[in-house]
């Protein structure tokens, strides 16, 4: 079955970095069980950045060109796996970024927002990958009460459940680097997966839609 189609051929770059992702294990193919208790036939395991260094600079290049676009003045990654990526990119273009706590602190400040920003300040979302949405939208929740716009993002990896209708129905912009099909389409023409493998979790993904 023919479960995806593109419409802009992956470049070489893009094929490369997802290639490496899948050999250093960020990528991973057999049974894993989700946050929600669903047992999925893919999982991505982007918290291994941290450890590639290079790679990491790669996701952040391609997240920044993602959102060339869009208009920000500062930058939030949604904790935890984001937050280095959102890092690199503060650091390499020179934009100031404002850290999310996911807990306040019951002591010093008690701010729920690190940073140096102004109430109105255009904030872009980073985010590592997006399911449901929900972790985006508990960060624009926490961004806005402390003063700052939140309507737009980007992401690395959609897994096309449905996450970017939820945002959108937010009223919330994401742009995604890539999407399932793409990574399946990548990794099976370099000889990584075969056939069945694509076909396996695609019909997970689209038995498995969420919104």
């Amino acid at each position: 079955k023919q479960w995806y189609q593109r419409r802009v051929a992956i470049t070489a770059g893009k094929v490369k970095f997802v290639k490496e992702l899948y050999s250093h294990g960020a990528i991973k193919f057999g049974e894993f069980k989700l946050k929600s208790g669903i047992m999925s036939p893919v999982y991505f395991d982007l918290r291994a950045l941290v450890s590639l260094p290079r790679l990491m600079r790669d996701a952040s290049k391609l997240l920044y060109e993602a959102a060339h676009d869009m208009n920000y003045t500062c930058i939030c990654g949604v904790p935890y796996t984001a937050l280095p990526i959102a890092t690199v990119i503060s650091v390499d273009h020179d934009i100031p970024m404002v850290i999310r706590r996911k807990e306040m602190k019951d002591y010093g400040t008690k701010k729920m927002v690190e940073g140096i920003f102004e109430a109105g300040e255009s904030c872009l979302i980073i985010e590592d990958v997006i399911t449901t949405g929900g972790s985006i939208l508990e960060t624009v929740d926490v961004l806005e009460k402390a003063g700052l716009k939140a309507t737009e993002g980007v992401v690395l990896l959609d897994r096309q459940q449905g996450g970017h209708i939820n945002l959108a129905n937010n009223k919330f912009n994401i742009k995604s680097v890539f999407n399932i099909s793409e990574i399946l389409e990548s990794l099976q023409k370099e000889g990584d997966i075969d056939q069945e493998t694509v076909e396996k979790t695609m019909d997970f993904i689209q038995k498995n839609k969420l919104f």
